[in-house]
Order: structure tokens, then sequence, then C-alpha cells
């Protein structure tokens, strides 16, 4: 009888203790930096609810209620989504209150952005609200927790990609720090490289090659504005052979072949390592050897039968 397997012992990623702080804890008298933002928030207009330190990581929070027109989304945030906004406002007045504040951070101009309330905050502008409440955050560099923050309305892969690399470019020319330092913000190094794509190709099917794409795609260890430089051409590359596949699908169709699976099916056959069980490949080797097998796919040699067995859904959804 042979023996039985042991249980793989998962690694625990270093996450922060949560405080110790009790209920009361967490309104203590707030120090001058945090009573120096709640005087700035009034002489702006808006009013100051309450001061509290927040109960996992100890750190301050104003609860504010600020000036509508002083707000806006991050500028590098996706595009809003007019039904999902007539859906928030039309919660908002069934129920008759605003229930959800919006996270803000204050910009030295005395506006401030929202990392994740974008619809909300348009939602109420539609409904001529005056006022937003706001958890309002002091540490500046909360604005570009877009990905992590944001629970309003769920991200496909497009808009996690527009959103990457317009932050990425927002950032690059402040920021002297590496790709690799903003793992978190930027949550996963291929959206990067196809948000470029979608910039170029507004109807790239950026789903039919994200799990090839994940494999062969790391944090760049150089300064974010030398990195762009580095995806970009990595997109340029990507955009080429998504052309010729383009053309693999054309060729398909006119041979009787009409399925939403078509383009998924000639990016799997064209994937040198889709039975590989390792974790990462190299991004240019790998790439290379895509090119080279999409210029070789002959498409007359495609059958229905090999369609038919490829089976699942199609590659995952751009909208």
């Amino acid at each position: 009888m042979p023996a039985a397997k042991k249980g793989v012992k998962r690694r625990r990623k270093n996450v922060p203790a949560p405080s110790a702080l009790e209920p009361k804890g967490l309104r203590p008298e707030p120090p001058s930096e945090i009573r120096d933002l709640a005087a700035k928030v009034e002489a702006e207009g808006g009013a100051v609810l309450a001061s509290y330190r927040d109960p996992y990581g100890g750190r301050w929070i104003l609860f504010a209620a600020l000036p509508i027109d002083r707000v806006d989304r991050t500028p590098y945030q996706r595009d809003i989504s007019d039904t999902h906004v007539r859906r928030l406002g039309a919660v908002v007045s069934k129920v008759g209150r605003f229930l959800d504040p919006i996270v803000a951070t204050r910009n030295a101009d005395g506006t401030y952005w929202t990392p994740n309330g974008g619809h909300r905050l348009q939602a109420m502008r539609e409904l001529a609200a005056k006022t937003i409440c706001a958890l309002l955050v002091p540490e500046a560099e909360v604005a570009t927790k877009i990905l992590a923050l944001n629970t309003e309305k769920a991200h496909n892969l497009r808009e996690k990609a527009l959103e990457t690399v317009r932050m990425a470019r927002a950032l690059a020319p402040v920021e002297s720090r590496k790709e690799s330092e903003f793992a978190l913000e930027f949550e996963e190094p291929s959206y990067l490289t196809l948000g470029l794509c979608y910039e170029k190709k507004g109807r790239f099917s950026g789903g039919a090659y994200h799990s090839l794409l994940k494999k062969t795609e790391d944090f760049l260890d150089k300064p974010l504005a030398k990195a762009l430089e580095v995806r970009e051409k990595r997109a340029a590359r990507i955009l080429e052979i998504d052309e010729r596949v383009a053309a693999i699908v054309e060729r398909l169709k006119a041979q009787g072949l009409v399925s939403a699976f078509l383009k998924a099916f000639v990016v799997a056959r064209i994937n040198p390592i889709r039975f590989s069980k390792r974790e990462k490949a190299d991004f240019d080797e790998t790439w290379a050897k895509v090119a080279d097998l999409a210029a070789k796919f002959d498409p007359a040699k495609v059958k229905t039968a090999d369609l038919a067995r490829m089976g699942g859904p199609p590659a995952a959804a751009e909208e």
C-alpha cells in the first residue's frame, strides 16, 4: 500500500499584525499633523465629522464631509460606467441615504482624489448633491492603491490593465523607485504590458493571451520610466503576433469554422509552454517561439474536430 502523501505546507505571507486597540482606544487626542489636516479641510469648505485610528493598523483617519466639486477620481482610473452610475443613483434614491463613504486623499492645492469611489462620486453628482462623505486618509500614497481598494464594481481585465499602465505613466516622472517596488499598486506585471496593448488597439483580445503572458512576466528591477520603455517593446511584439493571429482566424472563418473559441484556439496552438509545469518562462525566448509558431501555422490543417476537442469557455471576458 503506497504511503500517504504528506500535506503541502503553504508559506504564510508576511502580513502586518493587527493592532491591539480596544474600541475606546480608537479615539485618543489626535496628533498635530491630523489637527492641521482637519483645519485645512474646514478652511476649504469641508467639515470634519470625526477623527479616529483605524482598528487594524492604528493609523489616523478623518471622517469628513467634503464639497463635492473639490473631489475627483484619481486621473489614472478606469473610465466611468454609465450603467453602474445609474444603478448606484437609483439605490441611493430608493434608500434615501448615502451609506458608503468614499476613500479620499488631499492634494496640495486643496482638492481631493478618491481611488475607489469614482462611481459613487458621479452618482451623487447626478443626484445634485453638494457634499460627499469621505474617509480622508493623510497618506497621499493611498491614492495609488486603486486595485486593492476598489470594491464597488469589479474590474474586468481591460479595466485593470488600462488603469495600471495609466498609474505607472503618471508616477514615472516623479518616482525614482523601481517598478518592482510597486507590486502592491500594480498587482500583476502582465497588466502593465496588456495595458499598453489596449491603448494601441482598443479591441485587443487580452484575455486570449493573459495566461501565457502571466507565465512570462515579472516586475522589472528598473526605474518606472525605464521599465515602461521595456514594456512598450513587449507590447509591440505581442501586437505583431496578434495581427498574425487575426489573419489566421479570418482564414479559419473562410473555411467555415465559426466559433467564439477561434482566437483562444489559435493562441493555445502557438503557445510553446502550454503543457509546461514551470511557473515562469523567459519572456524574450518564449514570445520569439510564439511568433515563429504563428508564422508557421497552417489554417488548412485545422479540422472541425480539432476545435470541438478544445471545449471549455471562451477566453476571459474583456467587457
